[in-house]
């Protein structure tokens, strides 16, 4: 099979696209013919030594937590799917998965079926960042009917999905974003766009139920400001949970740093969600599985308008 494979840890020179032995399949797996792959920052910054790069075990490594795509082989054990079933997932994070590849060998109980509804560009996105957002707001979160939210960078993979899951569950949603995207915020379903480069979030938000800091940092600092008294800031960057968390403690205001766990239940009402034409994912761009280095390109730039996909 094709896949991509790092031998070494460094910049988009260490991707090599190769030939590999399809992965074994082990009892409680299925085999998945993978159609397309979600591309994540944490994608390049464990192939630079950064990220999951603790997690993965030794070198080789094949990159890659997300996929769609269908069964080709099951597990002597496995009753809950077939052959030829429409899939995706997000399996295994953080420790290694390999769905930057042709084929790939996934546990069942990370794995939901695709509906038709669902196209699979848009389910190779949807697992990490879907379920970031779903895990931030209501398992950390405790998002309720009638409160009220910021979501920081509210344009990015995380941040769109999160603006329309708030309001799915009647939440009253506040967002930052540049000015380009604020029409594109408001159509999910924003209800207080912020130009981050021209307003102070402190200036238009007080007194939030919950924060989802999609930034960290000065930025999730800054945030906590808005937090009512007992409200919750979620901090996604685990680069600055430690600080965000000290100035939170400071000012008592709880954050909770989150990891995101693969769920198959909550993959399968995110597809459920995005079948009945509640909830959308916005595709920036799609790459051919050879040209995995421009998509970390424009993954670095950060400011991708939704998810980046590679079809394979």
């Amino acid at each position: 099979m094709k896949a991509i494979q790092i031998s070494e840890f460094g910049s988009n020179e260490v991707l090599s696209y190769t030939e590999l032995a399809e992965p074994e399949l082990n009892p409680g797996q299925v085999l998945i013919k993978n159609q397309a792959a979600g591309v994540n920052p944490i994608d390049w910054k464990t192939c630079s030594g950064g990220g999951a790069a603790p997690f993965i075990g030794d070198l080789p490594f094949i990159p890659g937590w997300e996929f769609a795509g269908t069964v080709a082989k099951i597990a002597d054990d496995v009753t809950t799917f077939s052959v030829g079933d429409p899939v995706f997932g997000f399996i295994r994070f953080p420790e290694r998965a390999g769905c930057f590849a042709e084929y790939v060998a996934a546990p069942v109980d990370q794995i939901s079926l695709r509906p038709a509804e669902l196209p699979v560009e848009a389910a190779a996105g949807l697992g990490l960042a879907g379920l970031t957002a779903w895990q931030a707001l209501f398992d950390k979160g405790n998002l309720k009917a009638s409160q009220r939210v910021v979501i920081l960078a509210g344009a990015g993979g995380v941040g769109h999905l999160a603006i329309q899951l708030a309001k799915w569950a009647g939440a009253q949603v506040i967002t930052t974003a540049s000015a380009a995207n604020h029409d594109f915020l408001t159509a999910l379903g924003a209800d207080v766009v912020i130009d981050y480069h021209t307003q102070k979030i402190t200036d238009h938000a007080k007194d939030v139920d919950l924060v989802i800091d999609g930034i960290g940092g000065q930025v999730g600092i800054e945030a906590l400001a808005c937090v009512k008294p007992g409200g919750t800031l979620v901090t996604l960057p685990s680069a600055t949970k430690d600080e965000v968390i000290a100035a939170g403690d400071a000012i008592k205001v709880n954050v909770e740093p989150i990891r995101v766990e693969p769920n198959s239940d909550q993959l399968g009402q995110l597809a459920g969600l995005y079948a009945e034409k509640k909830l959308c994912l916005n595709l920036a761009n799609t790459y051919p599985l050879a040209q995995v280095g421009n998509a970390f390109d424009e993954s670095k730039t950060g400011k991708v308008k939704g998810k980046l996909v590679l079809t394979i």
